[in-house]
Order: C-alpha cells, then sequence, then structure tokens
C-alpha cells in the first residue's frame, strides 16, 4: 500500500460520522459503496451521505424499512408491510431495490417465506441472505436465501438459541455472516459462510453494520431527534472483532 493510500485509510478510520436530520422511526440498518458513501435506512426514510456525512439524498419509505445491503449500483432493503413476530400468515415481506444515486424506486420483489416478517439483508456470491422476526416460542433463527431475481432457494436454520424479535441487521464481511439483535446481552451472532452458528459477541449490531475500511466497520447507533418521535443516528467506527 502506497503512503498515500495508507494515510487514507487512516483518515477514514479515525471517524465518527453522524448522519444529518432526524426521521421518523429509528435507523434500522445502514451500507456503504466502493466510494464510502453511507446509506441509512429509517423505518419510514432512505438517507444518503458521503463518508463524512454531508447529506447526498433522501426519500421518504413506507413503514417499515429494514436494513439494506449496497449492490452493484443498487440499494436493496428488506420491507414488512404486515405483522413481525407472529405465526406464519401475518407478515408481508419484500425487498425494495432503489437507484444508489437518487434513493428512486426501481422495483419490488415479493419475500413471502419470511413468515414472520423481513428485517434485514446482505448479499454474498450471488446470494441475498433475508432475516427478520421471530415468535417468542422459536428456539431458533432463520435466514433464507434467494438468487439475484429474488427467486427462494432454501431457508436455513441457525441453532443460536432463540433472539428477541429475532434478528434486526445481517452483514458479510470477512467470509462470515453477522446478525444484529436486540438481546441484552451477547446480542451479535456469528454465523460462517453457510450460516453454521458459531457464537454470541456482547456487541450491538441491532441499529446496522457495514464494510468500512481494511480491518474496520461501520456499526451504527440510533439518537433522539430534537422533535418528539423522531430519530437520528451516528457510525461508529471500529475494529472488525477476530
Amino acid at each position: 500500500m502506497s503512503l498515500m493510500a495508507m494515510a487514507a485509510t487512516v483518515a477514514l478510520a479515525a471517524q465518527e460520522i453522524v448522519c444529518p436530520g432526524a426521521y421518523g422511526g429509528h435507523v434500522q440498518g445502514i451500507a456503504t459503496d466502493d466510494d464510502h458513501n453511507i446509506y441509512w435506512s429509517f423505518t419510514v426514510a432512505m438517507v444518503k451521505t458521503d463518508k463524512d456525512g454531508n447529506l447526498l439524498a433522501e426519500v421518504e419509505a413506507p413503514t417499515h424499512q429494514g436494513d439494506v445491503v449496497w449492490v452493484d449500483g443498487k440499494l436493496y432493503c428488506a420491507v414488512n408491510l404486515g405483522a413481525f413476530n407472529q405465526p406464519a400468515g401475518k407478515a408481508d415481506s419484500w425487498v425494495y431495490v432503489y437507484d444508489d444515486e437518487s434513493l428512486e424506486l426501481l422495483s419490488k420483489h415479493e419475500v413471502q417465506e419470511v413468515v414472520h416478517g423481513a428485517g434485514g439483508m446482505t448479499y454474498h456470491d450471488g446470494v441475498f441472505t433475508v432475516i427478520g422476526g421471530l415468535p417468542g416460542d422459536h428456539t431458533k433463527n432463520y435466514a433464507y436465501l434467494y438468487d439475484e431475481d429474488f427467486s427462494f432457494i432454501e431457508r436455513r436454520d441457525i441453532e443460536s438459541g432463540h433472539s428477541h424479535l429475532g434478528i434486526q441487521t445481517a452483514c458479510y464481511l470477512n467470509g462470515r455472516h453477522w446478525f444484529g439483535t436486540y438481546d441484552k446481552e451477547d446480542s451479535l451472532l456469528l454465523c460462517d459462510d453457510q450460516h453454521a452458528f458459531q457464537r454470541r459477541l456482547d456487541i450491538n449490531g441491532s441499529y446496522g453494520i457495514a464494510p468500512w475500511t481494511e480491518g474496520h466497520w461501520l456499526r451504527a447507533t440510533s439518537t433522539k431527534g430534537d422533535e418528539r418521535r423522531t430519530w437520528g443516528a451516528t457510525a461508529l467506527v471500529e475494529p472488525i472483532p477476530e
């Protein structure tokens, strides 16, 4: 790595990035692209900033948006228009696809196999992993796999034990899947590239995790806005756990 590239990496790794503004519903997930732009998915809004938190675009969105992933110029967002964490038949699960420049909504894809409510997603090697809610009596989580046309491939069981309200966020990074939950302790689930459960970490990833620089990720946190029932978000640059 050149000295200039090393300096750029150090500069990126020294930041805490604040998303400007406040929105209805807390941040549900974040994504990054190859230029270190950041995409912030709030419950009812999608926001794009540059690496310093300068606003580039924003659009309103239907409730309830979830986590997002950026792939080749498009932003993919898990959306549930029905009930979360209920027995099969009450959710209405979709993936909405946005243009990564304008945030224009390009298409919608049903993912009704996600029967407890689509809440988050990630991508690896031509396959989208969609995750979501969980009824209180279930003792494992579920990963639903789709191809790039959103044809259903299969469901994989994650032998993690119960997680409160299922899995909220997903990120594929460093050859592993990272799943954020609302559990008060050991809330980050670590799985291998085939979704086999490995261990829990005491890290709150429930508001979103995304790639950043080599050896670092962005981990989102939620903040309250100035107006009642509004929320902002901050992304923390942190070393990726071993």
